[in-house]
């Protein structure tokens, strides 16, 4: 973890907030913060620490998915709390729902937050006290996929990084996306990675029953000369299995990351103007 990116975001919070700091943060092995035991056990620490009402991860990283079997979600069951995460975090917001029944919230993480508008770490504030839905900060969707119909698509907001959607199956770990409204993001991706992705979920059965996706950004992913876009590529996937979406919202890796309730319901609009998305529950329960 980059100190002069923790250090701003930790800045941000502390504005609000009483933060704790786990001195595991900047431990590093290898291409991991510290070891797989030594991550299992700060997190659980917090998780059943009754003094903690939310923990914001510092960043993402690919070791997310190598200690979740060693997550305590009994505890998390007990005494629920708000997990704020997003790219591999995607694994963490997954496990909260799927083995303790607990929604997080899929939003900027610590290294994130000193770089973000002020806009978008107040929105992710007023998530994460508010237990009312709110009004979404206004996104510029565009259609994507199959056309939306007149009515209104109603459905839990589920998602995050498509990578860790794609690999999270056949784990314990898997969302049920059946009925959902799906989001996704990605970074770094070569074109035929996100078709890849897409495909294998769609083989694996796990976009059975999706109701609507609503696309974020596909930050730095590098288009070869003759190659479609990452956006046409979703576009012919979604199409091809009668998915209607969206793309345009301002989740996750570029300059913007509004947070999304992870879980709660949402619905997903046809209007003039563009398709729209409004939120019908809270992050908080």
């Amino acid at each position: 973890m980059p100190r002069e990116r923790l250090r701003a975001g930790l800045d941000v919070l502390a504005r609000r907030y009483r933060v704790q700091v786990a001195p595991e943060v900047t431990a590093r092995a290898g291409y991991l913060a510290g070891g797989d035991d030594v991550r299992a056990a700060s997190f659980n620490r917090y998780l059943r620490d009754p003094d903690v009402r939310a923990i914001l991860c510092t960043r993402g990283g690919y070791g997310v998915m190598r200690i979740l079997a060693d997550l305590d979600s009994d505890a998390l069951r007990r005494d629920p709390k708000l997990i704020v995460s997003f790219s591999d975090g995607t694994g963490l917001l997954a496990w909260a729902l799927r083995c303790a029944g607990v929604r997080g919230v899929h939003g900027p993480m610590v290294a994130q937050l000193g770089t973000l508008p002020a806009a978008d770490a107040d929105w992710l504030v007023r998530l994460m006290e508010s237990r009312a839905p709110l009004p979404l900060p206004r996104m510029p969707l565009s259609p994507l996929g199959a056309p939306l119909p007149h009515a209104p698509i109603e459905g839990p907001l589920l998602g995050g990084n498509l990578c860790l959607l794609s690999h999270l199956v056949g784990t314990p770990y898997q969302l049920d996306l059946g009925g959902a409204i799906l989001f996704f993001e990605d970074v770094g991706e070569a074109v035929y990675r996100i078709d890849r992705y897409l495909t294998h979920l769609g083989l694996a059965g796990a976009l059975d029953g999706v109701a609507a996706a609503v696309v974020g950004d596909m930050t730095d992913c590098a288009v070869p000369a003759g190659h479609p876009t990452p956006f046409a590529v979703i576009h012919e996937r979604l199409a091809r299995r009668e998915i209607p979406g969206a793309y345009g919202a301002l989740l996750a890796h570029g300059v913007r990351n509004v947070a999304l309730p992870f879980g709660g319901r949402a619905a997903l609009t046809r209007t003039e103007a563009g398709p729209h998305l409004a939120l019908l529950d809270p992050a908080v329960g």
